[in-house]
């Protein structure tokens, strides 16, 4: 069963860190499925009824090996916490900023992430947030490991008119701190969208 995995894994994550990954798919019974990409969320973690062990953790297909790395541990230390916890936490609680900082730490070696992603890996950590996507910094040079190059929102003159992956059609306005102020075409109204947000370029 453990080089069964070995071979799925390793079209995932770095090989380097396929060992550990591998026994705790096995030690915790996990339910790993590689999904198809969704917009909404990286991956997920759902505990099955009156378990300890066994619960699904799925995690998009489309990530490259350093972002599915990470996803997957930030889902297998939800796993872990529930184990010690079930619902009495909040889901990113302390609990989880501690698990989830020290299951992933001994991955951050040269072996297994570039040199350039572990100082935003490791000022990541001091505060962990719900989402690695939350930290613009990591984010945008977690991206530049993708295999296909994608159009992020913050690539874009301000006026430009774009469409999300949800189909929704926007204008860019003016950057307000962290996000662009756009209007949606058909409502008229704003919203604040992330500047990291993949988009397409809508030509007149």
């Amino acid at each position: 069963m453990k080089e069964q995995y070995h071979r799925i894994l390793t079209k995932y994550i770095p090989e380097p860190a396929v060992p550990k990954i591998a026994d705790w798919i096995i030690y915790y019974g996990i339910h790993l499925k590689v999904s198809n990409e969704r917009t909404t969320k990286l991956g997920d973690f759902r505990p099955l009824p009156n378990a300890t062990k066994g619960h699904r953790i799925s995690v998009n297909y489309n990530l490259n090996p350093y972002a599915f790395l990470i996803t997957l541990v930030h889902e297998i230390a939800h796993l872990t916490t529930w184990n010690e916890h079930k619902q009495s936490v909040k889901p990113h609680g302390s609990e989880w900023k501690s698990n989830f900082r020290e299951m992933l730490l001994p991955f951050l070696k040269e072996d297994i992430f570039p040199n350039e992603l572990l100082p935003p890996l490791f000022d990541y950590l001091d505060n962990p947030a719900a989402s690695s996507c939350s930290d613009m910094g990591l984010m945008r040079m977690l991206m530049k490991y993708d295999d296909v190059q994608r159009i992020i929102l913050e690539d874009l003159p301000v006026q430009s008119v774009f469409k999300l992956q949800t189909g929704r059609v926007f204008q860019k306005g003016e950057q307000r701190r962290k996000y662009f102020r756009c209007i949606e075409l058909s409502t008229g109204k704003h919203y604040l969208i992330n500047p990291l947000a993949e988009v397409e370029l809508m030509t007149a």
